[in-house]
């Protein structure tokens, strides 16, 4: 399927798509015309990168764990050892968070000072 058929079915945009390409998480076949075509395939995968960027990962990481990732999101069936992959980003959250507390309780400090 052309990119603005895979578009379609997935709500993504083509520039989207694109982007997912240049990225190495989507590929696609050049037909002689140059337009790229995707398989039927993709339509899982796009769902599946889409899932995986709600839940903050960046696409670096999505890299690595769509390989192993099978079946639509949010239930995906993962590899065994990509657990510990999103289990230090979910660390690293948590971090973020705190870190992110810990700035606003100093700003609210500030703030209720006369």
């Amino acid at each position: 399927m052309l990119i603005g058929e895979l578009s379609r079915r997935t709500g993504v945009s083509a520039r989207s798509l694109r982007y997912y390409e240049a990225q190495g998480l989507l590929s696609a076949r050049r037909g002689a015309n140059g337009y790229r075509a995707y398989g039927e395939e993709a339509v899982v995968t796009v769902t599946q990168i889409r899932a995986l960027l709600r839940a903050g990962l960046s696409t670096e990481v999505i890299r690595q764990v769509l390989p192993c990732a099978r079946g639509e999101g949010p239930g995906f069936d993962w590899c065994a050892e990509l657990r510990e992959i999103l289990g230090g980003e979910l660390a690293e959250m948590d971090e973020q968070i705190e870190a992110l507390r810990r700035s606003r309780g100093t700003l609210v400090g500030l703030l209720t000072k006369p």
